[in-house]
């Protein structure tokens, strides 16, 4: 974990806008123009994706990929112009939010500026080929961090968008090494102080095939000292073997228990039940109860939640990466009353400083406590809308629900779960 990453991101929603497809538009000014209603949800940071231009050779679909870039100094002229973007950001900043923006180091499209002023910065086949070390990124080829000239100028690129922009998604970042990351954020600190660094972390078994090809594949242990955001793919796969039936929920709780104690005591994970490499939410978790309280838990984690664009109206199609994709706003069930009653919880204190422990409870329910200074924020989630007596550890009494805005009654140490999510705040155990 970064040193000097403050535990406050937790308390931090992020939302995630794919501009070409966030409207029929595809454009920043549309995206401008939709600021009002995104802040509205509860949101503090926007994260746009690649918004520069995409290269033609090799694309993928009709369109191409926005990670298979061209230029990094230049935005892509199909969404707007640079001013466009400024306005977009401009505006971000009057609403009290903060713009990042998505950082493609590893590689650039086999026509990028870059290949064709600096040929020797970019990896080689063993036939002297360009090329890329995973086949099925057939639309990008990798650069070659072994030459000191790539470090200072994608340095210096960092520095030129930070003078715009509060921070940096930073694609793939275990493919790049440690200390060019370590170098950016001292140099881009001159800059922006306080720049937000988000790392698109990797699946072990992705780690595991890297580092068998002799390729470099940072572990979140290592991401973690520069970075001051992380995916957590470590335990996603331990999620969706849940919701395929394959695993236990007590597996996937026991996967979250373990971050606690494997990371710094500031790390800050960045919660999702999806993003825009993912399956959508509406599509993999089915049934109205059960994602109402997988929704509610994932304000409740310790970490930053993220919302993809479309999210809040429980879109279920996946957009395509290659081809113009609107969003259907009008896919439904509308979920903007519950994110905005989950922001107001997503603000309580004990999310940021606590102790956080999670279990499974008999009936797909899963138990989740927040504990700190004789306090604790006490959530129970069934993940499968399924009802029972729950066995909590919190004095007998009645307490506001703040998953609703209702009542939960505590007796003789239970709560009874109608198959919604109930979340409250008491004494901790032999405090009361």
């Amino acid at each position: 974990m970064a040193k000097n990453t403050p535990k406050e991101y937790r308390n931090q929603v992020m939302y995630s806008v794919f501009v070409r497809n966030h409207s029929e538009e595809g454009t920043f000014e549309a995206v401008r123009r939709d600021l009002e209603r995104i802040k509205g949800l509860g949101v503090d940071i926007i994260w746009l994706m690649p918004i520069h231009p995409i290269g033609v050779k090799a694309r993928k679909g009709t369109v191409g990929s926005p990670y298979a870039i061209s230029d990094y100094r230049a935005v892509n002229p199909d969404y707007g112009t640079l001013a466009d973007f400024q306005r977009l950001v401009d505006d971000i900043h009057r609403l009290g939010m903060k713009c990042i923006i998505d950082v493609v180091y590893n590689h650039t499209s086999p026509d990028s500026w870059l290949l064709a002023h600096h040929p020797e910065w970019f990896y080689r086949r063993a036939d002297g080929s360009f090329g890329n070390h995973v086949g099925d990124w057939s639309d990008i080829v990798d650069l070659d961090y072994a030459n000191p000239g790539l470090w200072e100028y994608q340095i210096e690129t960092l520095k030129y968008w930070a003078s715009m922009v509060d921070g940096f998604r930073c694609d793939v970042a275990p493919l790049v090494p440690l200390d060019f990351w370590l170098r950016a954020r001292e140099a881009v600190e001159t800059v922006r102080p306080g720049c937000i660094w988000l790392a698109e972390s990797v699946e072990p078994e992705f780690i595991r095939f890297a580092r068998e090809q002799g390729i470099t594949a940072l572990s979140d242990s290592e991401i973690f000292q520069a970075f001051d955001v992380s995916y957590e793919y470590d335990i996603y796969q331990d999620f969706m073997d849940y919701l395929d039936g394959k695993r236990s929920l007590s597996r996937y709780a026991q996967a979250i228990d373990r971050q606690e104690a494997m990371y710094p005591d500031n790390y800050v994970k960045l919660r999702y039940l999806e993003n825009h490499d993912r399956l959508r939410a509406a599509a993999s978790i089915p049934g109205e109860a059960a994602l109402l309280n997988w929704t509610a838990f994932l304000y409740f984690q310790k970490g930053m939640t993220l919302l993809y664009g479309g999210q809040e109206v429980s879109c279920s199609h996946w957009p395509d990466l290659f081809e113009k994709d609107p969003v259907d706003w009008t896919a439904g069930p509308d979920r903007s009353e519950q994110l905005r009653r989950l922001y107001r919880l997503k603000q309580h204190p004990l999310l940021t400083h606590s102790s956080y422990c999670v279990s499974a409870r008999p009936g797909d329910i899963l138990y989740a406590v927040h504990q700190a200074g004789g306090r604790q924020l006490v959530g129970i989630f069934s993940m499968k809308g399924n009802q029972g007596l729950v066995e909590v550890e919190a004095p007998d009494g009645r307490y506001p629900n703040l998953a609703d805005g209702g009542q939960v009654e505590v007796k003789f140490g239970r709560v009874s779960c109608q198959g919604r999510p109930v979340i409250f705040e008491s004494a901790t155990p032999g405090r009361a």
